[in-house]
């Protein structure tokens, strides 16, 4: 055998050599050290409302600083509304006219009027009395053939009219009597309550300047500063609900591993370097606009992303909003 042949033997048996101790160190290597975990990392998230006014008006003053924590009713902010205050001067004059208006319509005329109503009935009925007496006397004197028809007539004509004088007459006394009609109290009744609609409107108006805390809560934030100007609706403060945390997940579905509603598993908190259990209570698709992991190359199909929410199932002291959240698969 040459020189050379040996050589390539030599060289081959080497390389044959080094393949396999490096095919060894990988074997050793994959079953020793293992894969590393696969995390899937979320965040503590919080209930928040926000304060807001239903009028604009200018800040007066705010009694209370980020990172406060308030109880439900406690002042928050006071407004400065003028407007507010004016339009209450205008709706309490409106509801003492229609008060006025209806005390006319029940108690009805006045002691003067009724008094003057009086004395044309009585006066109707003394007339009325006379024409009688002289229409009586007219008829005997006709009826004896001393008096001509037509005095006749005339008698029996004024009679008539002042008949109808004193019906009239005692229907302007019983008018004056009972005041305005059944409908016009009802219309001044009516006049009341939309007036009193107005100044509870009002009213509330005024309490929307100054704000109460709705909720136990964090102030989080403090939009405005004393002296500025905020419109209807405003954001002025944000307060965050301390005791309705959750974490919030976006799990690969290849990942979920029979994660589901009400199911519970364990996550790292690298803040305080412990563990918390939780418990899932929401699980939504987050649609064609998240992102997408293809399973093979030539994208046979694709992996879509849920969003997952958990509640920690025992309170932990401290944890808050923003902080970090560990799952290991």
């Amino acid at each position: 055998m040459s020189q050379a042949t040996t050589q390539h033997k030599n060289i081959l048996y080497a390389i044959i050599g080094f393949a396999t101790v490096v095919l060894l160190v990988a074997l050793i290597g994959f079953f020793a050290l293992g894969r590393d975990p696969e995390l899937i990392q979320g965040q503590v998230e919080v209930s928040e409302y926000r304060v807001s006014s239903k009028v604009p008006g200018r800040i007066l003053e705010i009694r209370v600083k980020e990172g406060d924590y308030v109880k439900a009713g406690d002042t928050l902010a006071i407004l400065d509304a003028p407007e507010v205050h004016a339009k209450m001067q205008q709706a309490q004059g409106a509801e003492a006219g229609a008060a006025a208006l209806e005390l006319m319509a029940k108690n009805g005329a006045r002691k003067e009027q009724v008094q003057a109503a009086f004395q044309l009935l009585q006066q109707a009925k003394a007339g009325l009395e006379i024409a009688e007496k002289s229409y009586k006397r007219v008829q005997r004197l006709f009826d004896e053939g001393v008096m001509s028809e037509q005095k006749r007539d005339e008698a029996y004509a004024s009679y008539m009219a002042l008949q109808a004088q004193t019906k009239a007459a005692q229907s302007q006394y019983d008018m004056a009597l009972n005041g305005a009609r059944q409908e016009e109290k009802l219309a001044a009744q009516a006049q009341v309550n939309r007036a009193k609609g107005a100044v509870k409107e009002v009213n509330s108006y005024i309490n929307e300047t100054v704000q109460l805390a709705q909720m136990d809560g964090e102030v989080s934030n403090i939009y405005p500063k004393v002296g500025e100007l905020v419109g209807t609706g405003s954001p002025i403060m944000t307060i965050s609900m301390m005791q309705d945390l959750w974490g919030t997940f976006n799990v690969r579905e290849d990942q979920l591993a029979g994660m589901q509603v009400n199911s519970e598993f364990t996550a790292f908190v690298p803040a305080f370097n412990k563990d918390i259990r939780m418990k899932v209570y929401h699980m939504k698709d987050q649609g064609s606009y998240a992102v997408w992991k293809a399973t093979k190359a030539n994208g046979q199909y694709d992996l879509k992303t849920f969003e997952v929410k958990a509640r920690p199932i025992e309170s932990m002291e401290g944890l808050r909003p923003g902080m970090s959240l560990i799952i290991k698969n």
